[in-house]
């Protein structure tokens, strides 16, 4: 990175990467402070929306040497997009980060022509966001972490075998729910931050239904936004309530599953999710 990035986002380095799919990827790995592989390994936490969540998760770092609470030492690899595919990373995370299959909320898109309207969305940008929801492939997305960038992530950086994590904001915390309810075997503890099951048809009750008894071995830390419930679009008021939903049938039949309600709104969550998850399921 170049000295003036290096100075916001220390022990930082990006690297470019091509899926199989043949979709560009933009990492960014953040090592712990003093990280040396040769004496202790650290474990992984993928984190997804890198182009948005970098820059408030990567500074995060710095609680594995909280006096008061430590963090476990972790290795930060956080994924966006890249080249040309990184100014639009709003809307190719719809493609990656939803089911295959997940229904389109009615409310979703009435939010969708509200921005029209209100002059903060241009229609054609609006019209490419709900185009990429039409075909979405959060298994390929999966597989591209999974099998091809954690590999490199290994070689290169020296990691941990195991203790792996995965945490995810809004359509990222949608992925997170999914990951978790295919029974990964990568992730150890997984962050879902106001997930987006908009819908009552969502892929993740489905996944729920095949499941049945059964539950993951992975820890699940869930989070919504106390303000996304008490405010007055309807699309955030379903994301909380169908997550509820969620959670009241994993915890009525065991696991290790986790909450948290936060005092922020659904664009402020973020950073404040993902605190909750490394004080949760990563704390020393």
């Amino acid at each position: 990175m170049s000295a003036m990035w290096q100075g916001c986002l220390a022990d930082t380095e990006y690297f470019e990467m091509r899926s199989s799919g043949g979709h560009d990827y933009g990492v960014w790995v953040t090592t712990p402070p003093r990280y040396d592989p040769a004496t202790t390994q650290a474990p992984v936490v993928y984190v997804l929306d890198g182009n948005w969540a970098v820059g408030m998760t990567a500074p995060l770092i710095v609680t594995q040497l909280d006096p008061i609470q430590k963090i476990q030492h972790y290795i930060q690899v956080s994924v966006g997009y890249a080249g040309e595919d990184a100014q639009h990373w709003a809307r190719l995370r719809n493609r990656d980060l939803v089911p295959p299959g997940e229904p389109v909320a009615e409310e979703f898109v009435d939010a969708v022509e509200t921005g029209i309207r209100s002059g903060a969305t241009a229609r054609e940008e609006a019209d490419a966001y709900l185009a990429e929801l039409r075909d979405t492939r959060a298994d390929a997305f999966l597989n591209f972490l999974t099998a091809q960038l954690h590999p490199r992530i290994e070689r290169d950086y020296g990691t941990a075998a195991s203790g792996h994590g995965l945490f995810g904001y809004s359509y990222g915390g949608l992925f997170s729910l999914y990951t978790w309810l295919t029974g990964s075997t990568l992730f150890e503890s997984i962050g879902a931050g106001s997930p987006g099951v908009a819908s009552v048809d969502s892929q993740v009750f489905a996944q729920l239904h095949e499941m049945g008894d059964s539950r993951p071995a992975a820890k699940l830390h869930v989070t919504f936004n106390e303000r996304e419930l008490l405010g007055d679009l309807a699309i955030y008021q379903n994301i909380t309530k169908n997550t509820a939903t969620v959670l009241h049938r994993l915890t009525s039949r065991g696991g290790a599953v986790t909450s948290a309600v936060l005092r922020e709104t659904h664009v402020t969550g973020l950073q404040a999710s993902f605190l909750s998850y490394l004080r949760t399921c990563r704390a020393l």
